[in-house]
C-alpha cells in the first residue's frame, strides 16, 4: 500500500503546539518561575501522557518551573513549554529514537529524491517531489519523538531532554540547522545527567 505521505505531514504537523498562541504576561516572564506543585506535575504528566525524568522531576518541585530551562506552564491550551515551538506534543509517548537507528533509512531516502530529469512530465516530477518532501517532513519530525526542547540555544540549536524510551533521562543536542545532526551531551565518557548538565554549557558538552 502506498503511504499518501502529504496528509502523513499534515496528520504529524497537527500534533504540534505553538506556545507562541499564548504566554505568560511580560511582568509574569519576568519573574523567577517558582516550583510546581506536586499536584501540578502529576496534572501535567497525566495530561502529555508522560513521566518526567526524576532528575528533571526534582527541579520542577523543589527549584523552578523554568530558569535554565524552557519555562513550563499552564496556558488556556493547556501545559507546555513558553516559547518553544519544536517539541510536537503528539509525540511525546512515542520513544526517542537512537541516530543510529536511522542512519540508512536516512542514506536511502535522500538517494530516491526524485529528479527532474527522471520525469519527462514536470507535473509528474512536481508530484513525487511533493510527496517526497513531505515524508521527508514526517521523519525529520519523527526524529525527535519522546524529547522535550528544555533549552534554546539559539541560531536553531536545542537542548533535549528525553522523556519516553530506553534513553529516558539522557540530554541531546540538536544541531541540525548547521551538521544535521543530533548528538549525544556526554561528560567523561558517560552521558550527561540533567544535574550534571545544569551546571555547564551545553556547547562544552556535545562531541563535534
Amino acid at each position: 500500500m502506498t503511504t499518501d505521505w502529504t496528509a502523513a505531514a499534515r496528520q504529524t504537523a497537527a500534533g504540534r503546539r505553538f506556545d507562541e498562541v499564548s504566554r505568560p504576561s511580560s511582568s509574569q516572564g519576568a519573574c523567577p518561575a517558582p516550583p510546581l506543585s506536586e499536584t501540578e506535575i502529576c496534572e501535567v504528566e497525566a495530561e502529555l501522557g508522560i513521566t518526567f525524568p526524576d532528575e528533571y522531576r526534582e527541579y520542577l518541585l523543589r527549584q523552578s518551573a523554568g530558569g535554565a530551562v524552557n519555562r513550563l506552564w499552564r496556558s488556556a491550551a493547556g501545559w507546555g513549554w513558553q516559547g518553544d515551538s519544536n517539541t510536537n506534543y503528539g509525540l511525546l509517548t512515542t520513544a526517542f529514537p537512537h541516530p543510529d537507528s536511522y542512519r540508512v533509512h536516512e542514506d536511502e531516502l535522500d538517494a530516491r529524491e526524485p529528479l527532474p530529469e527522471d520525469f519527462p512530465d514536470p507535473n509528474a516530477h512536481q508530484t513525487a517531489w511533493k510527496q517526497w518532501d513531505a515524508e521527508y517532513e514526517v521523519f525529520q519530525e519523527r526524529k525527535t519523538s519522546g524529547a522535550i526542547c528544555i533549552q534554546d540555544n539559539g541560531c536553531g540549536f536545542s537542548t533535549l531532554l528525553v522523556v519516553t524510551g530506553p534513553h529516558r533521562g539522557t540530554l541531546w543536542f540538536d544541531g541540525r540547522a548547521t551538521c544535521d545532526q543530533i548528538l549525544p551531551l556526554s561528560l567523561g565518557g558517560r552521558p550527561v545527567s540533567f544535574t550534571d548538565w545544569l551546571a555547564r554549557s551545553s556547547m562544552d558538552l556535545v562531541g563535534w
